[in-house]
């Protein structure tokens, strides 16, 4: 083998373990931010279901008493079948949310790579 084959096989060595390092870089980056943004949708999410179940619990509360006497079963249920078709309503857009792809940014780099690497 001579010498200048040598380095270039170094070269090229080097150059592949340079990219590895910066599609890792990459990719833990991409990580940190989604952790961070779920976490903070998490604590949130979790923030609005007490406080809204709060407020929905004192506004029914405060229709009961507000009703006659003879008509609080009937809003009762009345406020029972809303809830329940505003909850499914809610189940239905955050099921319907289209999410992004985690590590979509290193998949698209690393792809991009691949068809330079291609003949």
């Amino acid at each position: 083998m001579s010498a200048g084959l040598l380095g270039s096989v170094r070269n090229l060595l080097d150059s592949l373990l340079g990219l590895a390092r910066t599609r890792l870089e990459l990719l833990s980056t991409e990580l940190q931010e989604a952790l961070a943004t779920h976490a903070f949708a998490l604590v949130g999410a979790c923030a609005a279901l007490v406080l809204g179940g709060l407020g929905l619990a004192f506004a029914g509360i405060a229709v009961l008493l507000a009703v006659a006497p003879e008509q609080r079963l009937a809003a009762a249920t009345l406020m029972a079948l809303v809830f329940l078709a505003a909850g499914a309503a809610v189940a239905l857009v955050v099921r319907a949310r289209e999410r992004p792809r985690v590590f979509d940014a290193s998949l698209a780099e690393l792809q991009r790579d691949r068809d330079a690497l291609r003949p």
